[in-house]
């Protein structure tokens, strides 16, 4: 796949943030989209967008990527209605902040039903059509925090360290059985998106300072952006791609320091949280 041109583009996580600067941008460049999110009334917003931007298609539903019949539903019908299926980003996300010791199992299992589930399903059900078009490509987003761990992040840290090892192994198999399907995993960092604000936190939290924090101390991309970065790697097929600055200079740090970097964190972390 050497650009996108007439390939049609699956997305999750649509109606804002990453998602829908991937899906703008996809179709500007001339991919034909099937894109969702739970939220209907901003992944309609990003459809109208998409058909401004000169998307050739957009089928725009309403799904809960958590939900696996209606993941297997939905992969159904769009590989029934286009015909054949290209180019997967499995991008909803979702965030939940606070120490593990006060976190709910309710909070715990929302996270991994949206941030790793999610994944799942969409790898799962898109796979065959991804395999059947003899150059498909799955992008598979991770974060940062699938690199490198941070407190006050436990649950989103296990979601995306498992997005992480989950599409390496996918990756791998694909290799080992010769099909025409690159996977790409993405680390972003700080990007300007509505995840934290949207996101959950312990009873404990207070929200504001939290989201004070990300948007004007860890945010440092706008989504724009980091959607050209991801897609310019997925069409390279590049098995990694970091997104960002702080990115790739905490990864580097981490890789250097070994796991000490974790003391490192928690000698800081409190005065980057104030």
């Amino acid at each position: 796949m050497k650009n996108l041109n007439d390939k049609v583009v699956v997305i999750t996580g649509a109606a804002g943030g990453m998602g829908r600067e991937m899906a703008i941008q996809a179709a500007q460049q001339g991919a034909l989209l099937a894109i969702s999110d739970w939220n209907e009334d901003a992944l309609n917003e990003t459809a109208d967008l998409c058909k401004q931007a000169g998307a050739k298609r957009v089928r725009a539903d309403k799904v809960d990527v958590s939900d696996r019949d209606a993941m297997k539903d939905w992969a159904a019908s769009v590989a029934e209605e286009f015909g054949r299926v290209n180019m997967v980003i499995n991008n909803a996300g979702v965030t939940v902040t606070g120490d593990f010791e006060t976190m709910s199992y309710e909070d715990f299992d929302w996270i991994v039903g949206i941030n790793f589930y999610g994944v799942v399903h969409g790898t799962k059900e898109f796979l065959p059509h991804l395999i059947a078009s003899g150059d498909g490509a799955l992008v598979n987003i991770s974060s940062l925090f699938g690199l490198v761990s941070m407190p006050g992040q436990s649950a989103y840290n296990a979601t995306k360290y498992a997005v992480r090892g989950f599409s390496e192994a996918i990756r791998e198999e694909m290799l080992v059985n010769k099909h025409g399907v690159s996977v790409t995993v993405v680390h972003p960092g700080g990007i300007r998106t509505g995840i934290a604000r949207n996101g959950r936190k312990n009873a404990e939290i207070d929200a504001s300072k939290i989201d004070t924090l990300f948007d004007k101390k860890l945010a440092r991309m706008d989504a724009d952006k980091a959607a050209r970065i991801i897609l310019k790697g997925a069409l390279k097929k590049q098995a990694r791609v970091l997104v960002g600055i702080d990115a790739h200079l905490i990864h580097h740090l981490a890789k250097s320091v070994g796991s000490s970097y974790q003391d490192v964190v928690a000698r800081f972390y409190p005065a980057v949280a104030k």
